[in-house]
């Protein structure tokens, strides 16, 4: 059973690390702002989560409970920070003037006071 265990904390760490890889190679090669952003969130929400949850789950099976749950805490932490994180980012670069790139603005006429 530990053997069986042990496997899935490896699938799990390498599983983010993949997501982690996937990601360095997004923000790299992606054109503007907004999608180098959603390939970062990726990264945090998808590789970090999973290196947690198989970190959490290798410190379970060694008996260390305080351990496990700080770090189950820090997941939900991330959980809940990293949409908000992304979202503030990327509502800053609309609001400073940077467009992605083949897209129509139709928000942007509002804010600017025009109406259709």
């Amino acid at each position: 059973m530990t053997a069986l265990l042990d496997g899935l904390v490896a699938f799990l760490m390498l599983s983010g690390l993949f997501f982690a890889f996937a990601s360095v190679v997004g923000v790299i090669r992606f054109p503007d702002v907004y999608t180098r952003l959603h390939a970062s969130t990726k990264a945090l929400s998808g590789g970090a989560l999973l290196i947690l949850l198989g970190t959490a789950l290798k410190t379970a099976l060694f008996g260390n409970g305080p351990a496990t749950v700080k770090i189950l805490l820090i997941a939900g932490f991330l959980l809940a920070t990293n949409p908000l994180a992304s979202h503030a980012i990327a509502r800053a670069c609309y609001r400073h003037g940077i467009v992605p790139r083949g897209t129509v603005d139709d928000y942007g006429k509002r804010l600017k006071g025009d109406r259709p």
